[in-house]
C-alpha cells in the first residue's frame, strides 16, 4: 500500500460527530479561551442581559412591580459561508498518515482497518482545520485580498472601532518595554480604565488579559527576576499559564500571521471571555460537508470542508485595548 484511496464524506451527524463538535467543545473550547457558540440555531443572536440595579420593593398584597423585562439587547453574529481545502502528494499524504498509525502503540501494523486509517485522516485535516479557525477569529478581514479574508476577526473589529472613535484605545512605548516591570503598569492601566461593571465582574471568573507573545515573555521575564524558589522553577521549567492579581494572562500566538495583516503591532486588552464570541454553524445550510478524496489525475489527495462561521464582539464598552504606538 502506497496510497489511500477511499473516498470519505461526511455530512449532517457525522459531520457534527467526528469533525466540529470535538474541535468547539469542552476542553477544545476552552483552550480558544473565548465563548464558542457551536450549531446554534441561526441566525445566531446573542442576547446581552442586564440585571436591574434596583428589584427590590416595598411588598403590596396586590399588584405588580416588576417593570420592564430585563432584556437589555442582542446581537447578530454575522457568518458566513467558507472553505478549507488542502491538497498533498499522494506519497506525501501517505507518509503523514501512516505516521500517525504508527505512534499509536495499540495498532496492528500487520492488520490496518479502514477504521484506523480514517481516524488518522481526520485527525491531520482537524487539527489544520481548527488552527486555520483560531488564526481567522483573531486577524481575519474580510476586505483583504488574500490570506485570512473569510470573515472580520476581533482585531479588525478593534481596529475599525478605534478608527470610527467607537473605542478609545491606550497606548505605550518601546522604551516601556524594555523594562519588564512595565508590564504591570500595562495590566494596571488596563484596570484603572476598566468600567466598574467590568471590575465587579472579576469573581466570576472571566476576564482576561490577552497580550501578544512579545508582552507575555516580558511578563514571564519579570517574574523571573523575582528571589524566590517559585520564579526559579518557573526560570527552568517554564509556566502552563500566568496570571495577574488572579486575571489569566493568556497569549494570543500570532506571531505567524500579525506580519501579513494591518494589525502587525503589539497590543494587549483586558475583557471578559464571554464578550469574545466565536460562532460555527455546519447544520442548517445545504452543502456544508467535510469531503476526503484521491485524485489519479493529478496524483493528490484532497480535503474539503465547507461550513459557516464568523465571531464579533459583543459590548466594545466592555474591551480596554492597548497597543504600542
Amino acid at each position: 500500500m502506497s496510497y489511500l484511496e477511499n473516498a470519505k464524506q461526511y455530512t449532517g451527524t457525522e459531520l457534527e460527530q467526528i469533525f466540529f463538535r470535538p474541535m468547539l467543545t469542552g476542553q477544545s473550547a476552552t483552550e480558544l479561551g473565548v465563548r464558542v457558540l457551536y450549531n446554534m440555531p441561526t441566525p445566531t443572536t446573542v442576547q446581552l442581559w442586564n440585571s436591574q440595579n434596583n428589584i427590590l420593593h416595598k411588598y403590596d398584597s396586590t399588584g405588580w412591580s416588576g417593570g420592564q423585562h430585563t432584556l437589555r439587547t442582542q446581537k447578530i453574529i454575522d457568518m458566513k459561508r467558507v472553505k478549507a481545502e488542502l491538497g498533498f502528494a499522494a506519497s506525501d499524504y501517505f507518509s503523514m498518515v501512516y505516521e500517525k498509525i504508527t505512534s499509536d502503540p495499540e495498532v496492528n501494523m500487520e492488520d490496518l482497518t479502514g477504521t484506523q486509517l480514517e481516524q488518522a485522516e481526520t485527525a491531520l485535516f482537524k487539527k489544520m482545520l481548527a488552527e486555520n479557525i483560531r488564526a481567522t477569529m483573531w486577524v481575519g478581514d474580510s476586505s483583504a485580498a488574500s490570506g485570512l479574508n473569510t470573515f472580520d476577526g476581533f482585531l479588525k473589529i478593534i481596529h475599525d472601532s478605534v478608527v470610527n472613535e467607537e473605542l478609545v484605545a491606550l497606548t505605550y512605548t518601546k522604551a516601556e518595554l524594555a523594562d519588564p516591570a512595565s508590564t504591570i503598569k500595562l495590566f494596571d492601566n488596563l484596570w484603572l480604565h476598566a468600567s466598574g461593571e467590568l471590575q465587579d465582574a472579576k469573581p466570576e471568573g472571566h476576564l482576561a488579559f490577552f497580550v501578544t507573545s512579545d508582552i507575555y515573555r516580558l511578563y514571564e521575564k519579570y517574574l523571573d527576576q523575582k528571589g524566590v524558589e517559585a520564579a526559579y522553577s518557573g526560570q527552568i521549567n517554564g509556566r502552563s499559564g500566568l496570571a495577574y492579581h488572579g486575571i489569566p494572562v493568556i497569549d494570543v500566538h500570532l506571531g505567524g500571521y500579525l506580519g501579513a495583516t494591518p494589525f502587525d503591532r503589539s497590543f494587549c486588552f483586558l475583557t471578559d471571555r464571554r464578550n469574545l464570541v466565536l460562532a460555527v454553524n455546519t447544520a442548517d445550510f445545504p452543502g456544508n460537508e467535510v469531503r476526503m478524496w484521491y485524485n489519479p489525475d493529478e496524483m493528490e489527495n484532497r480535503q474539503r470542508a465547507v461550513f459557516m462561521a464568523g465571531c464579533d464582539i459583543l459590548d466594545l464598552q466592555h474591551v480596554i485595548y492597548s497597543y504600542l504606538e
